[in-house]
């Protein structure tokens, strides 16, 4: 089905399934553990060995030597894998660093080896046993002192946030100089890891030249093709499964060393292999949200119009890496008639940077947010009454392109209603709450849509059962919920009537989870096999299929009827069809925007920082499911809250790696640092998105999170924080005093 005009009426409009709330189809199973997760697939594998993966002990440099005697001669080991026993390898498209290094060594914890054993604890203690010399070499692990040297680079995210190196509208320089109020200032982020609860893992089993391998991945048909390209065999001669994702947040977008290590193991073994990564090569072994220093300059009139707006951002990566996009929201969220947007990358030996949720907007917005928060201070405006001056109806780079929904001001002005903005104290440090400093923030929240192809197939079996296959993903998100909506909206049955299956590569290409993309293209494309599966079943019954209603388990036309099940009778109907695009998305300008509200106290003697209260006013389309949205958005607020108070990947610039690698070191929000959340979605059907008329909605939830709580802090102490995450010693000898 190609979508290529704005959708009009269809069966979705009818919203009797699709847009309620409904319990999530793997609840049961995930707080039961009966969902099988990629190490658990023990039905599936009979005699599985172990592995265990040898990260290497230093930045950059070669590993002169190593010496394996010893850990093959341990009890239990089968297998021991390394760069040169591995055989010759490729390196998927996706990948930056070589996921299996040696004798080179591109950064702290690449895999260099895979032990096999019998069990976990014996692959582990022969692990132990390798003994290998390194030849250290000179590495660029200080992002600042790189940075000097960094050339202007473009780049993408592969999630949709992208800048050229330089981009460039009217005169920035000559329109900032001549501003009569002005703002010129520097923020930074850190390295942050996706620290998901479920590590990378993977089980590997080949049978002849064929593998099948059991693994946590967002993007199937990307992992299948980087596979495949790693191993040098062909695509088709492998499957990926996993049906059950513990967390990804961008992470596991990409195939990782996980699934080419328990294959190589396997392989060597003869037998299946079971993998998991430990923690500390979450960190430093995969992909993390790379740093950024961000430099923001605005102009404006005494009114509050901006005139002039510049924002660069510069990250690291290792060679051949992208930069972090963390300019694109600045490039089309607020009104200005010259601009610049730049981005530098510099070349580092640090763990390979890549996508993390909200890739682009959830750094740039923390800094974006902050700075206009700053300048409508120095305007003596309110907050809000700025963001909404210098609102756009269309894309500021491309005044011909209109949005095709954009409902920014109402999220701020409903959300300030709602959060009881009119009651905030202008004048910072003001309000107190026994020993707390008590302030109020806000900040805008800006993603795009992004259309992908996406199929699915679609069964009618015995009792009118309908099947849905498609190899998109459930990272947590809800997929199998408003895919099997989705489905019964269309055939007309309840959601317990629809089977929903997912994760296979032996299913059809899908969008895959990440980039806030999945949800809205994954059920577009169910959408199209099933307007197929309707005209199968209109046929069959010998009905007109063009005034063919499904409804209640029944199919009408005209004045017949029959029982949707009466069309299986004769055999199943299979349909399969997938979503492509048109130009729509050239015509007008696909984005979902909110509104976060976050009200904190400091403790006016030891300078912790506590949130008490949070909201997000969202427009993202048409919301499938708002009891799964609202999870998905409160998860992001928590993320938000993390990054903004206690995440950050600590850098030892002499040996490049991140210290403070496990969840001991690596802090992040737990129950008790989460007040209650708010979340409003407004009304919002977006017909040129897609026949769902929706977008995404998980990322949004996070961009801008991070900037509310650092403006909240602000108002509530008088000290401004440039610097994530913002911890205590930030702040705290210029409290205001006690006395």
């Amino acid at each position: 089905m190609k979508f290529e005009t704005p959708s009009g009426d269809n069966p979705i409009d009818r919203m009797t399934v699709v847009g309620r709330a409904h319990t999530r189809i793997d609840g049961p199973l995930k707080t039961t553990g009966t969902a099988p997760y990629a190490y658990e697939h023990h039905r599936e594998i009979a005699n599985p060995a172990y592995g265990y993966v040898v990260g290497a002990a230093i930045g950059k440099g070669r590993i002169s030597a190593i010496d394996l005697a010893q850990a093959k001669a341990a009890p239990g080991v089968v297998a021991i894998v390394t760069a040169d026993t591995a055989g010759k390898l490729g390196k998927g498209k996706f990948n930056t660093a070589k996921l299996l290094g040696g004798p080179e060594i591109d950064h702290y914890h690449q895999a260099i080896a895979i032990v096999v054993a019998e069990t976990f604890e014996q692959a582990r203690a022969a692990a132990a046993l390798i003994r290998i010399d390194y030849a250290r070499a000179d590495g660029r692990f200080d992002l600042d002192e790189a940075l000097k040297t960094a050339p202007l680079t473009g780049g993408s995210s592969d999630e949709g946030s992208a800048s050229p190196g330089i981009d460039r509208v009217g005169h920035f320089e000559q329109a900032f100089a001549a501003a009569p109020v002005k703002l010129d200032a520097h923020y930074s982020t850190p390295d942050q890891s996706h620290a998901m609860m479920e590590p990378f893992a993977s089980i590997a089993s080949w049978r002849g030249d064929a593998l099948t391998v059991w693994t946590s991945n967002q993007m199937i048909d990307w992992g299948r093709g980087d596979l495949a390209r790693t191993l040098g065999i062909p695509k088709d001669k492998v499957r990926l499964v996993s049906p059950y994702v513990g967390g990804g947040f961008g992470g596991k977008l990409f195939l990782r060393s996980d699934a080419v290590l328990a294959a190589l193991g396997a392989r060597a073994a003869g037998r299946p292999v079971k993998l998991a990564l430990q923690r500390p090569l979450i960190a430093n072994n995969t992909t993390h949200r790379p740093a950024t220093r961000q430099h923001i300059r605005i102009g404006a009139t005494k009114d509050g119009t901006i005139t002039a707006i510049a924002h660069d951002s510069g990250s690291g990566d290792q060679p051949g890496g992208s930069p972090e996009t963390a300019v694109n929201q600045t490039k089309k969220l607020y009104a200005g008639a010259n601009r610049m947007i730049s981005m530098h990358l510099a070349e580092i030996d640090l763990p390979e940077g890549n996508a993390m949720r909200a890739p682009g907007e959830a750094p740039g917005l923390m800094a974006l947010e902050i700075a206009m928060d700053e300048m409508a201070e120095k305007l003596g405006i309110d907050p809000i009454a700025f963001r909404i001056k210098n609102d756009t109806q269309v894309d500021p780079e491309k005044p011909e392109r209109t949005y095709s929904e954009r409902q920014l001001v109402r999220c701020l002005e409903d959300g300030a209603k709602r959060f009881g903005w009119s009651r905030r104290n202008a004048k910072p440090a003001q309000v107190r709450d026994g020993r707390w400093l008590v302030g109020m923030g806000v900040a805008a929240a800006f993603r795009d849509h992004i259309n992908m192809a996406s199929g699915a197939r679609v069964r009618l079996g015995k009792g009118g059962v309908v099947t849905v296959e498609t190899d998109m993903t459930d990272i947590g998100t809800g997929s199998y919920t408003i895919i099997a909506q989705t489905a019964a909206e269309m055939m007309g049955v309840p959601v317990d009537a629809v089977v929903v299956k997912l994760g296979d590569s032996d299913f059809p290409v899908s969008a895959g989870s990440g980039g806030q993309f999945g949800a809205a293209n994954a059920t577009a494309g169910v959408y199209a096999a099933c307007v197929k599966l309707r005209e199968a079943v209109a046929q069959r019954l010998g009905f007109n299929s063009a005034d063919t209603m499904f409804e209640g388990g029944k199919v009408r036309s005209g004045n017949r009827s029959a029982d949707l099940a009466q069309a299986a009778n004769a055999g199943e109907l299979v349909a399969e069809d997938k979503i492509e695009y048109g130009k729509l998305d050239k015509t007008y300008q696909l984005s979902t925007f909110g509104a976060h509200f976050v009200e904190v106290g400091v403790d006016a003697f030891t300078g912790v920082t506590r949130v008490r209260r949070m909201l997000a006013v969202c427009a993202a389309g048409r919301i499938l499911n708002p009891q799964t949205a609202r999870s998905q958005v409160i998860g992001a607020m928590t993320m938000g809250v993390g990054g903004a108070l206690m995440e950050e990947l600590t850098v030892d610039t002499r040996f490049g790696f991140f210290v403070n690698h496990d969840l001991a070191g690596y802090e992040v929000p737990v129950h008790a640092d989460i007040p209650h959340q708010e979340v409003v979605f407004l009304e919002e059907a977006d017909d040129k998105a897609n026949p769902m008329k929706a977008k995404g909605v998980g990322e949004l939830g996070l961009c801008g999170v991070g900037a509310a709580v650092a403006n909240a802090v602000y108002n509530a102490t008088g000290v401004r924080i440039r610097d994530y995450p913002m911890t205590l010693d930030k702040h705290l000898e210029r409290l205001p005093a006690l006395v």
